[in-house]
């Protein structure tokens, strides 16, 4: 069987460049981290898309921008942009979902992750049946408790 897939969305990317004074964006950056340590390891297949792809290329901040870049190799899937995964994202635009965030979430849907991890609290309030959406600490937590049951 092959590893668990996940898709961040470009918030998630960001999260480390934030402001760390707040324990929230602290935790979640630390968390972001891991997940990227599980990614290089091998343990979690990355997913990224030409929606990670236009955020990242309009970043105004280069220094942000070369980090996110040179994470993203280590993406084993790549999404393109497709009909349907328009056509989901319409139907998310119409449930209030920001069009950008709705992209994201099609991409993941479209390519089957197991996970889509942000830290956009609009995003994590909407209710996809079709994927797990964490924030990086609720993910670590899930991912820790999967672990020790596969022991």
């Amino acid at each position: 069987m092959g590893n668990k897939t996940i898709y961040l969305d470009n918030c998630t990317y960001n999260r480390p460049f934030d402001d760390q004074s707040q324990l929230r964006i602290s935790l979640e950056t630390q968390a972001k981290l891991y997940i990227q340590s599980l990614i290089k390891d091998n343990k979690i297949d990355l997913i990224y898309s030409y929606v990670c792809f236009y955020e990242n290329y309009i970043n105004p901040f280069e220094n942000k921008r070369l980090s996110i870049s040179d994470f993203s190799k280590h993406a084993k899937y790549s999404v393109r942009e497709s009909h349907d995964i328009l056509i989901k994202a319409n139907e998310m635009i119409q449930k209030k979902i920001k069009p950008l965030d709705a992209l994201h979430l099609s991409c993941a849907i479209n390519a089957k992750a197991d996970y889509f991890i942000t830290v956009d609290d609009g995003i994590l309030r909407y209710n996809a049946n079709e994927i797990n959406i964490f924030d990086p600490i609720t993910f670590i937590k899930h991912w820790e408790i999967k672990e020790r049951e596969n022991e």
